[in-house]
């Protein structure tokens, strides 16, 4: 059967995603800008949200990349009307990474004070760090359940379901934010910071649940664990393999940017906790039209179907530009009103107004990495997304950063250098996808 791209259905597909893609920056948003406006230690608060949300991050990204590897083969498979053969895989795949979770909360939890000294957190941002860790980590599991029920609904080419789950989870954990850090009159006690944790945990259980609801409900996909291994397993594994040292890579940027950050005081860590956290929800809006790519270019894979591949490939390359400008634009917009929701002291707000715009002019760029690497994981080219991550990571992030570092550019010197690390991640992916495809394309 053919495989529909058309700018309707990719919409379709990418605008449920983008919403569902944005649930978990929008945890962290609303707990950032809702200790951030709390009237004790605003500053300390939001930069210890701003450190343990990279850290949680890194958690997700490296753990969570079931999502694309179900995502690939179960679309690979039912661009080839195979579907039958891998519908065991995402029970194994769901057992194998949230058990994985419950040996990472063991391996952290004892230890959550060493980690964050690691970002040079210490005196009353250490222990706010530790205190709002210590709780949001046992969200940990339910998160990395709900990506990979995602990843199933995605190569199935569904995309509404994980978007109303992430309605749901994300309207709860903001009304829960209010309630549990500032507190209801002789109901709820105000709990400031560890309000903000417990209200992200009791939204990611609820995600959790109506995920396993939605899927046993609205899909042939069962979640009972059963042996013996899919004949896939192997290629999961490996698909896995070679992503988790890919988001190591990514994730050793973002220690050395929030360590560098910390390092510089209070002021530059809470600042750069508002534009890393901004970067992020912009990086997810693109992500819609990263995931349709990611969703379609494996079952036009499974299909053999490489025209139509070339002609996505340039219509989310349109698409993601269009969507980075007007992110873009709609920042510069509101260059001022944003920064004073997040937090009101003036030190911090001129230290995010200096690298905000470095935030926005990005955008364009993030649209293209971020579509092609939704593209080749679809197309199962894990290794290819691995190879290039580690040199942009090791061969241009860091040397930038030292180098601007010791000519004392601080976030100035940190967004500069993120910002040719994605360009070095998006532009041979763009290169390498033509070369292959192209040809293919020309004798369908």
């Amino acid at each position: 059967m053919s495989t529909n791209i058309s700018i309707k259905h990719i919409n379709k597909l990418a605008i449920p995603a983008l919403i569902a893609g944005i649930a978990e920056p929008i945890l962290s948003l609303t707990d950032a800008a809702i200790v951030g406006n709390v009237s004790l230690n605003a500053t300390e608060s939001l930069a210890a949200v701003g450190i343990v949300s990279t850290f949680l991050s890194m958690l997700i990204w490296v753990f969570g990349q079931t999502r694309s590897a179900i995502s690939s083969i179960v679309s690979q498979y039912l661009g080839a009307n195979k579907l039958d053969e891998v519908k065991n895989l995402p029970a194994q795949a769901i057992f194998i990474i949230t058990s994985l979770s419950i040996l990472i909360i063991a391996a952290t939890y004892p230890f959550a004070e060493s980690i964050f000294k690691l970002y040079n957190a210490k005196n009353l941002i250490l222990d706010y760090s530790v205190d709002y860790y210590n709780i949001r980590v046992f969200g940990f599991p339910f998160t990395l359940f709900t990506i990979a029920v995602f990843g199933a609904f995605r190569g199935l080419q569904n995309t509404y379901y994980p978007m109303v789950i992430a309605i749901i989870g994300a309207t709860a954990n903001i009304i829960l934010d209010y309630a549990f850090v500032y507190g209801i009159a002789n109901i709820i006690p105000a709990m400031h910071i560890q309000g903000a944790a417990y209200a992200s945990v009791i939204a990611q259980f609820l995600m959790a649940l109506l995920s396993a609801y939605y899927l046993l409900k609205k899909t042939d996909i069962p979640l009972v664990f059963s042996f013996p291994f899919n004949k896939e397993i192997k290629r999961f594994l490996l698909m896995i393999g070679n992503l988790i040292i890919r988001t190591i890579a990514l994730n050793v940027t973002l220690y050395f940017a929030t360590r560098f950050a910390t390092g510089y005081g209070k002021e530059y860590i809470a600042a750069y906790t508002i534009a890393i956290n901004l970067w992020f929800l912009g990086a997810f809006l693109i992500d819609g039209y990263a995931s349709a790519g990611n969703i379609l270019s494996g079952k036009l894979i499974g299909g053999k179907e490489y025209s139509k591949l070339i002609l996505l490939s340039n219509r989310l390359i349109k698409y993601g530009i269009g969507i980075g400008l007007i992110i873009a634009i709609s920042g510069a917009l509101f260059y001022y009103s944003i920064g004073e929701i997040f937090i009101k002291e003036p030190e911090v707000l001129d230290q995010f107004y200096s690298v905000f715009w470095i935030v926005l002019a990005m955008q364009p760029l993030c649209a293209l990495a971020f579509i092609f690497d939704g593209m080749f994981k679809g197309l199962g080219k894990m290794a290819d997304l691995r190879n290039l991550l580690l040199a942009s990571t090791f061969l241009v992030f860091l040397p930038t950063l030292y180098v601007l570092d010791y000519y004392n550019l601080k976030l100035t010197g940190i967004f500069i250098a993120l910002t040719l690390w994605i360009a070095v991640r998006g532009l041979p992916l763009i290169i390498k996808f033509r070369k292959e495809f192209l040809p293919l394309s020309q004798k369908n």
